[in-house]
């Protein structure tokens, strides 16, 4: 995995930097100035893209865009402290591959980053929940999704219950006593039948329609 980071504070991409290395993850640049970053993006093409959200020349969210609209195609994920709602949200909605925060674990973030190569839309597990109730107000009042919720099995109702509650494969696995393949095995699953495309979806659809009644107020 080739990965190009922008972020304006120097100590944290070196030790991000370092900490990936040691991993195993090939960090091909590590820049501070935004409009270098774009440009460098263009000339290296990595596998992913970590941009921070609070820069001094452009927010991570405005150098998403130029990068979107210069046609680069490769996930470009959103790396910051920023829990704010409307950042998460107009980050997906512009292209973000992944949302995730700054003091997630090590493997934590290895694990995402690998789930987003692999095509996931990834959101740190803290804010699924706030991305739930963010999208929430937002969502059509469609019947399609609420049938298919018929074709689940209840072990996949339980797993996407856990889903709704921003926890992970690993926790899940944890809670339930399965491994993580089994677990990915039913997140597929459960994606297929919902015909949607990412565990945040799922988790939205859940909290919309009620399907849990821990969600329910």
């Amino acid at each position: 995995m080739r990965i190009l980071m922008i972020d304006d504070h120097a100590l944290f991409r070196m030790g991000l930097g370092e900490l990936l290395e040691r991993r195993g993850i090939d960090v091909i640049a590590a820049l501070g100035n935004c409009h270098e970053g774009i440009d460098k993006v263009a000339e290296l093409e990595p596998d992913v893209v970590l941009l921070d959200m609070r820069m001094p020349q452009m927010n991570g969210l405005q150098v998403l865009i130029e990068l979107r609209q210069r046609g680069a195609a490769m996930p470009i994920v959103m790396l910051t402290t920023s829990r704010d709602e409307s950042d998460v949200v107009q980050s997906l909605q512009n292209g973000a591959n992944g949302y995730l925060l700054k003091d997630m674990e090590p493997d934590e973030l290895i694990d995402a980053l690998k789930n987003i190569v692999a095509g996931q839309t990834v959101v740190a597990p803290d804010l699924a929940m706030i991305l739930a109730k963010a999208l929430q107000g937002d969502l059509p009042e469609a019947d399609s999704p609420g049938k298919s919720f018929t074709h689940l099995t209840k072990r996949e109702k339980e797993i996407l219950c856990l889903l709704a509650d921003g926890q992970s494969n690993k926790l899940i696995a944890r809670n339930l006593g399965i491994s993580d393949g089994t677990v990915k095995l039913h997140v597929k699953s459960i994606l297929r039948k919902l015909d949607i495309s990412s565990r945040v979806e799922a988790a939205v659809i859940a909290v919309e329609q009620k399907l849990c009644a821990r969600n329910v107020d």
